[in-house]
């Protein structure tokens, strides 16, 4: 069951029939030193930001194989792609940005955690112009779809998706949704206000109101030819995913150490991901690590 106050939203969601518009935010690349240092301490894995980067580094680590080639669109400063990168150290990662003062934070965050299957590259990932048709064994991308100018951009970048990986390759695609109410949305940007630097919940509610919707989400997953599924909960669409059959070989491995760092959390985090996990759950989506 999901908790009181998630409940609460999605009784607002459910009985709200019109739709805010989608507002793109104001910077399309983040490279303002404060917004993007807000951004990247409130945003580390001991952050607010814990329950989202461990439900989908888990369900990035199920789409992998050892040996992968594996790239992360919009990777920013690299909290999620280092978390995932040292749980799967036989996979060789790229993380793809385009704001140079994001790849600068990520690459001083790569040498500091020492990850030496990590390397950067700076691209407008609805133009992957360095990468070859089907050279690359998966794909992920988390929370940041939504930076993207328009529809046009966010099917550019899945058509992208599909001319880059090998078939038989992995996806995980993960997003906000574009909220009904626009008490929903103030209700999830100010959720940790108190907790968090101003600038980063400023950046929260810009984000969840450039939000696509899901029939933008629907017509990109399209270009996917069958590759990857999409699942959006109907009744509170905060987030969605466009995720592929599971690949990894390393279940056994990986179970441990994800439920270690779940059973790090603090209570309120631990609510959070229960939230998270049953809000997939109820769109048909679940993993087997998490």
């Amino acid at each position: 069951m999901p908790s009181l106050a998630i409940a609460r939203v999605m009784l607002r969601e459910l009985f709200t029939f019109s739709q805010v518009e989608r507002e793109p935010e104001p910077d399309l690349v983040m490279d303002d030193p404060d917004k993007v240092a807000a951004y990247t301490r409130a945003g580390r894995v001991d952050g607010v930001m814990a329950p989202v980067y461990l439900f989908h580094g888990a369900n990035i680590l199920e789409i992998l194989k050892p040996g992968d080639r594996a790239i992360d669109l919009a990777c920013g400063p690299a909290t999620q792609l280092g978390m995932v990168a040292e749980l799967a150290p036989e996979v060789n990662f790229t993380g793809i940005d385009l704001s140079d003062e994001m790849l600068g934070i990520a690459e001083r965050y790569i040498q500091e955690r020492g990850y030496d299957n990590v390397s950067l590259l700076r691209s407008d990932i609805s133009r992957l112009q360095a990468l070859e048709d089907n050279s690359v064994d998966a794909v992920f991308s988390t929370m940041a779809l939504h930076h993207l100018p328009d529809p046009a951009h966010l099917e550019a970048t899945f058509r992208e998706i599909s001319r880059v990986l090998r078939p038989g390759g992995g996806i995980y695609l993960a997003d906000f949704a574009r909220l009904r109410s626009p008490a929903s949305i103030q209700y999830f940007a100010y959720q940790y206000a108190d907790r968090q630097p101003e600038l980063f919940t400023l950046d929260y509610l810009y984000s969840l109101k450039a939000a696509f919707s899901v029939a933008d989400f629907r017509a990109a997953t399209a270009h996917l030819d069958g590759r990857a599924r999409l699942y959006a909960p109907h009744v509170m669409p905060f987030m969605l995913a466009v995720k592929s059959a599971a690949r990894s070989t390393e279940q056994a491995r990986l179970r441990p150490a994800l439920a270690a760092i779940a059973a790090a959390l603090p209570p309120n985090h631990k609510t959070d991901l229960k939230d998270l996990k049953t809000i997939f759950r109820l769109a048909g989506m679940k993993c087997g690590l998490v």
